[in-house]
């Protein structure tokens, strides 16, 4: 039996994952809690959990230690990071959560810094012989229009959940970025289906699972309807990635496109949780469950059983709390 509370980190708006380890706890009749931290006071996934602290920014120099003593105080066995800016502080501070009984689902140092870095996803993605999309910095775009026609997609080097992602359409959009901001790169518009292809991973650096699901709607970064799609040519990409991948474990989903050729063009890797989880969960890709077991010591294979032609459709809803609860 697994020791020790579930702990989800920055959990924000994830009241679907916590769900999904709800419901993993209740399958397994098992006495744990989930327990949430965020440094903002307002996440809904904190009033979605048994208990909830508000600690420093995950950039912040007091961040670990924070983390660490809530682990300690609330018997913290599995610690899950949900977003990309955590990642590299856990995976370096991995050792110091193991010594007091934590375990952290995260990926090795160097498939964070890979995962991390849309320019070094990409260049591993190349070196590795891996489908990928051209792309450059805004510097290069601007200097050599020839090679790089409009329209172009322009995207923080370490951006997630869509944030700063836009369209240029114009030379003077490109030139104004071009002297605006830094730490861009820019991407040549993919054509076809957008899929993501959600992974596990287990210790022995074995990729055990691949459930694709296309992408039909998104809203800020994050798919609001998808359908499962059981695809060889995906699910063997999937695995192919994981098996490259220094030290991958655990959730991990790549973001690729697949034109009507069949021709798959990945565009970024993620080393943790995806947003459309849940669907590979109801589909039967029990990650949850998986990380529990490996915890207890069960060996993992691979699992190819699950739904295909599953539909999610997300929609709006609310927690009502005091506003007490909420203010600064």
């Amino acid at each position: 039996m697994t020791k020790g509370n579930i702990l989800i980190s920055s959990a924000g708006r994830r009241v679907g994952l916590i769900e999904c380890f709800r419901d993993t706890i209740t399958s397994r009749r098992a006495d744990m809690s989930i327990f949430t931290i965020d440094s903002g006071s307002s996440a809904p996934a904190s009033f979605a959990s048994d208990g909830a602290s508000q600690v420093p920014h995950c950039t912040d120099p007091c961040f670990v230690d924070a983390v660490l003593q809530y682990c300690s105080n609330k018997d913290i066995g599995l610690l899950i990071p949900t977003i990309d800016t955590e990642l590299p502080i856990y995976a370096s501070a991995f050792q110091r959560f193991a010594e007091i009984g934590v375990v952290v689902c995260i990926s090795a140092p160097s498939t964070v810094r890979i995962c991390r870095d849309k320019s070094a996803t990409h260049n591993w993605l190349v070196t590795n012989g891996f489908p990928s999309i051209r792309q450059t910095d805004i510097r290069t775009a601007i200097l050599d229009p020839a090679a790089w026609p409009l329209p172009l997609i322009a995207k923080p080097f370490n951006g997630s959940a869509s944030i700063g992602v836009r369209r240029v359409e114009t030379r003077l959009e490109l030139q104004a970025m071009g002297q605006a901001t830094d730490g861009y790169i820019v991407q040549e518009i993919c054509s076809g289906r957008e899929y993501t292809i959600n992974l596990y991973v287990n210790r022995e650096g074995e990729c055990i699972c691949t459930i694709p699901h296309w992408r039909i709607e998104v809203r800020a970064g994050e798919v609001s309807k998808g359908i499962t799609v059981k695809d060889h040519r995906l699910m063997g990409l999937g695995r192919d990635v994981a098996k490259a991948l220094p030290g991958a474990y655990g959730p991990l989903n790549i973001q690729c496109f697949m034109d009507e050729a069949g021709t798959i063009r990945i565009i970024e890797i993620n080393a943790r949780f995806g947003g459309g989880y849940p669907l590979a969960h109801r589909a039967g890709g029990r990650f949850t469950d998986w990380l529990l077991d490996e915890i207890e010591g069960k060996r993992l294979s691979y699992f190819e059983d699950w739904t295909d032609d599953l539909a999610m459709l997300r929609y709006d809803e609310a927690i009502f709390v005091p506003g007490s609860r909420i203010r600064g």
